[in-house]
């Protein structure tokens, strides 16, 4: 009798494998699977946030410069807010902003709470701990040592997600709403240092071009996969990978540099579009500076 760890013969006297050799392979396939669906979709993830920010929204006509100034100004009134019924007021001021600008609702609320959960709640967590904070019991979890979640520590860790979900919301929208040539120049025009934008703008452009190499070597992969692989081999597969996809990421860089200089590339990196600061843009401002001393002035 033949134990599950070992080939079972098939009734034409040819080798199958066992369930636990096909599992491992059913694993494989999906490890792949999943990092082409993965890839794949934050490729369509970009390219859907590109269309929004080609949309007639309120937000879209804002001048860049207005916008990067508006959408600092708000952050930093998220980070001066001090109480719940301001940071739900500023949360709300987004939603309605990104209503107005044409994007998904669901879209926008996923991209900012999908992350809050394991980074800023793992920092929040601890503080609803009377250990952490002491205040008035809401649950007892143990008598002895005492430990209970209080109400001080649930305003303080609820603060913290409600600062940091507003301060992303308006860093979302500032760049779903703004093409990304737009905002570069913005930042330029905004006496951001040169070295940064320039940096900032080729890495935004040619890791989608490392993301569609890396796509296609695992489909490659995929489409010569024949029977079973051992971990090792694959292991030294995704080596090899890493070190082909930096390779490449050099030998571009020099080209695409290369290429920049034969065309007159100076260090200077200027719009094909100038900027033009309209009444509506100067008002965008204005509201986006005003509220941060509003907030400040009642005390957050």
């Amino acid at each position: 009798m033949n134990s599950d760890n070992r080939t079972l013969p098939s009734q034409d006297g040819s080798f199958r494998l066992t369930p636990l050799e096909m599992a491992g392979q059913r694993r494989r396939r999906d490890w792949f699977a999943k990092t082409i669906e993965d890839i794949t979709g934050t490729l369509e993830s970009t390219v859907f946030a590109e269309e929004i920010a080609h949309l007639p929204g309120i937000w879209q006509g804002v001048d860049p410069r207005a916008k990067v100034v508006a959408a600092i100004a708000l952050i930093l009134a998220a980070s001066l807010g001090r109480t719940i019924p301001t940071l739900i007021a500023l949360y709300t001021l987004a939603l309605v902003i990104a209503v107005a600008g044409h994007i998904p609702l669901d879209f926008f609320v996923k991209r900012v709470w999908l992350f809050l959960p394991f980074f800023t709640g793992i920092i929040a967590l601890p503080a609803i701990f009377s250990i952490v904070t002491p205040g008035r019991a809401l649950l007892v979890i143990v008598q002895q040592p005492y430990l209970a979640v209080t109400e001080q520590g649930v305003r303080t860790a609820l603060l913290l997600l409600l600062r940091v979900a507003t301060s992303v919301s308006f860093a979302v929208i500032l760049i779903l709403t703004t093409r990304w040539a737009s905002l570069v120049g913005g930042l330029r025009a905004l006496r951001v240092p040169q070295a940064f934008v320039l940096i900032l703008g080729m890495t935004y452009r040619y890791i989608f071009l490392l993301l569609h190499t890396a796509n296609d070597m695992f489909l490659a992969r995929k489409s010569r996969v024949v029977g079973r692989i051992k971990g090792a081999e694959e292991r030294l597969w995704i080596g090899n990978s890493i070190g082909v996809l930096l390779g490449k990421s050099y030998h571009l860089s020099d080209q695409v540099y290369l290429a920049m200089v034969s065309r007159g590339f100076r260090g200077e990196a200027k719009a094909l579009q100038p900027l033009r600061m309209q009444p509506m843009d100067w008002l965008w401002m204005a509201v986006g500076l005003l509220i941060p001393i509003i907030v400040l002035t009642l005390g957050g």
